[in-house]
């Protein structure tokens, strides 16, 4: 996230999580070469919404350090307002499942 560029006006609405309050946003740009994976979360979550944008922010709560490993992950996500975990190839959701159909 090296630069800072000004968001299209236009777009600021569709996009206010990574707008700057001066209407600038920290622009990452993703290679599909070299991270296919996240590549393919942007596509798919443009495709389902129509924004190709997520807001990328380092993984902690307040007054704790970063996240570095995938147990400090769960922990983390465990006591934060967060309803869903990606980790690798596992998906951790925290809203209630129901198999009764209800």
């Amino acid at each position: 996230m090296l630069y800072v560029v000004g968001v299209q006006p236009s777009r600021r609405d569709r996009i206010p999580g990574v707008t700057h309050v001066d209407g600038t946003g920290r622009l990452q740009t993703v290679c599909r070469a070299l991270s296919p994976r996240y590549y393919r979360l942007i596509e798919t979550f443009g495709q389902a919404t129509g924004v190709p944008v997520l807001l990328n922010t380092s993984f902690n709560l307040k007054g704790e350090p970063i996240v570095n490993t995938p147990d400090q992950a769960f922990r983390t996500f465990s006591r934060s307002g967060m309803d869903t975990l990606i980790l690798g190839d596992y998906i951790v959701d925290k809203r209630e499942r129901r198999t009764d159909g209800g």
